[in-house]
């Protein structure tokens, strides 16, 4: 795909944003926030910060001295501007990110790969800006979930709104392939599991398999990392 289609892709996407819902872009993801490092000398920077939520817990509970968001959806990066340190407007994949190599403690990068063109090049160029030893936090939709195979299994592939099968994600992952791509872009993955803790059905499946299928029940992929 050539320059021209990827600026053409990321105007159709900004655009895509526009039918969203208010909900799409609100509220903090605590999960995230509750592992991030405590130290509030910490620079984070978040790409697809939406409005804001996640940064302002982080700043709220000492997290960070600074945390600083890109967000490619402009109605979103104005709120988030009254929340967080810094909000530059921009698709992380064809613009120029305005920051110095290593700036940052932590990188955090919540479901916005799986609407990338081309995550893995993305990740590499984000990279650069995190020190050695910084941490990554991200997380992704799971194309392995038994709901998605169960629709496989009958022959469709039924996009929604919202969701695994949200009809603006070009790149799908399993939990295998989503730690692939991170480990390739020069980080050792440290933990890999689901968003939410599995409910007592699924530990009871898990184990009496073993453990063998439990990317079966991950609707999300979270992921972090160490940067080599």
């Amino acid at each position: 795909m050539g320059k021209l289609d990827v600026r053409l892709n990321a105007s159709a996407l900004a655009q895509s944003y526009e039918d969203k819902g208010r909900g799409y872009f609100d509220g903090a993801d605590a999960d995230i926030v509750d592992r991030l490092p405590q130290s509030r000398d910490a620079r984070i920077l978040e790409i697809g910060c939406a409005r804001g939520g996640t940064g302002e817990l982080a700043l709220a509970r000492g997290k960070c001295r600074d945390y600083v968001g890109v967000e490619l959806h402009e109605p979103s990066a104005m709120i988030a501007r009254t929340r967080l340190s810094e909000v530059i407007t921009g698709d992380v994949e064809t613009m120029a990110l305005p920051f110095e190599e290593e700036a940052f403690d932590v990188v955090v990068v919540s479901e916005v790969f799986e609407h990338l063109t081309d995550p893995w090049r993305a990740l590499e160029k984000i990279a650069r800006h995190l020190k050695p030893g910084g941490r990554l936090f991200a997380s992704s939709p799971n194309v392995s979930h038994y709901r998605v195979i169960a629709q496989l299994l009958s022959g469709e592939w039924r996009l929604t709104e919202r969701g695994v099968m949200d009809r603006t994600h070009l790149r799908w992952f399993t939990p295998r392939s989503y730690a692939e791509m991170v480990e390739a872009a020069g980080f050792d993955v440290e933990e890999i599991g689901p968003l939410t803790p599995p409910a007592r059905r699924v530990r009871l499946i898990n184990a009496a398999t073993g453990g063998r299928f439990r990317h079966l029940f991950w609707v999300q992929i979270n992921l972090s990392a160490r940067k080599r």
